[in-house]
């Protein structure tokens, strides 16, 4: 008795739906929670063809099922944890999850089903899709919109290099395009950025693979415009003078740890960045900022230019006359007649293909070197390796 109570409260207190019916599909009970989803008092209900909660065609079918499954056992046509439509007082339909079990009570078959309203579930699928797609197109814009800009400073820059005289008139004309470009749009991709973060975030539990293609999409088109952003700034800086170093000391390896962890999060399927320090001191007088950037944009063009599936070698050594950072790659490698130029702003090695780049990085590296006193070098063998190495004397 004890235990039948105590079965009454659990089907009466259950969030989910729950409905038994005969073996002619006639309903016998409902519990409070199923009553709520279909908006129906139990009067209205009880002694019912359970088809009368569900829309066309399955209310017309319902009855075939039933004497198909009692026929031929044919299980599947109940079925069990699948997704249904259901049909309410009010001539609405609504999404959920039904759950069929076959029970044998008193000498006889009852049926019981289990519903898992998903309203609350769709609706928030749609949300994140109309947003994501939203997003993509804001991205898409501000893509065409960007792209237009860097093109028409290219050649404005082409066409004041043939007069000197208007040289200096250029560059203060760019000066104040890249701070406009840092203000206008450093600011807007930040925010699309970290709003396709929380979308990934928000549409994990759905497992939809459309958002999290979309998502993703975003996330690199931000990725790209960032960098051709910066590239700018940091050529800009360079040429107007603005970049002094600031020596101090710090931890190599600690660095190279942090920068090889936040390279790793952009890496492709199954490429993998393998750290390695030599040498027993780790604490080196360098500017930090300047380092770290030369070892992100190094580490960068290996992703780029590697395949899926590779390793990509970050090593750093201290010895008692130099401080050497190195980057290895397996990757599609620099042809032999276009390493003479590959220090050259603007220049990209015939073999990039669409692979994205604005051919500055390697040149703001090596100033950037230069500024620390130090030297950058590189070796490669065409659809092999590249191997670019950074070599400061202590």
């Amino acid at each position: 008795m004890e235990n039948a109570r105590l079965l009454k409260a659990i089907i009466e207190t259950a969030i989910d739906g729950i409905i038994t019916i005969d073996n002619r599909g006639i309903i016998e009970s409902l519990n409070p929670a199923a009553l709520k989803l279909f908006g129906y008092d139990q009067e209205e209900v009880i002694g019912r063809n359970i088809n009368m909660l569900m829309p066309e065609p399955d209310q017309t079918n319902h009855d075939n099922y039933i004497g198909r499954y009692q026929h031929t056992g044919e299980k599947r046509i109940i079925g069990k944890g699948r997704e249904v439509k259901g049909l309410k007082k009010d001539g609405s339909t609504f999404p959920f999850r039904l759950a069929v079990s076959e029970v044998q009570y008193e000498n006889r078959i009852i049926y019981t089903g289990f519903i898992h309203d998903l309203s609350k579930e769709k609706e928030a699928e749609e949300r994140l899709r109309e947003y994501a797609a939203k997003l993509e197109g804001q991205v898409e814009e501000r893509t065409l919109s960007l792209k237009k800009t860097v093109q028409a400073l290219s050649d404005a820059k082409e066409e004041v290099s043939l007069s000197l005289e208007k040289e200096k008139e250029l560059n203060q004309m760019k000066s104040r395009f890249v701070s406009m470009a840092s203000h206008e749009f450093r600011t807007p991709l930040s925010s699309v950025q970290l709003s396709s973060t929380l979308i990934e975030k928000y549409a994990q539990p759905f497992e939809n693979e459309n958002i999290t293609k979309h998502v993703g999409k975003i996330k690199n088109a931000v990725g790209n415009l960032t960098t051709i952003l910066n590239d700018f700034l940091s050529l800009e800086r360079l040429e107007a003078g603005k970049v002094e170093p600031t020596f101090s000391a710090f931890d190599l390896v600690k660095l190279s740890e942090e920068v090889t962890e936040e390279m790793q999060m952009i890496a492709k399927q199954d490429q993998h960045i393998i750290y390695q320090h030599t040498g027993l001191e780790s604490i080196v007088t360098l500017d930090l900022n300047l380092i770290k950037n030369c070892m992100i944009n190094l580490i960068s063009n290996s992703i780029k230019y590697s395949g899926e599936n590779t390793f990509i070698e970050f090593n750093t050594e201290v010895n008692d006359e130099q401080i050497i950072v190195m980057v290895k790659d397996n990757g599609i490698g620099i042809p032999e007649a276009d390493q003479v130029h590959l220090f050259q702003p603007f220049f990209r090695a015939n073999n990039t293909g669409n692979i994205p780049g604005t051919g500055l990085g390697l040149n703001i590296v090596g100033r950037y070197a230069s500024l620390m006193k130090g030297t950058l070098h590189f070796e490669s063998t065409i659809n092999k390796e590249t191997t670019f190495k950074l070599s400061f004397n202590k």
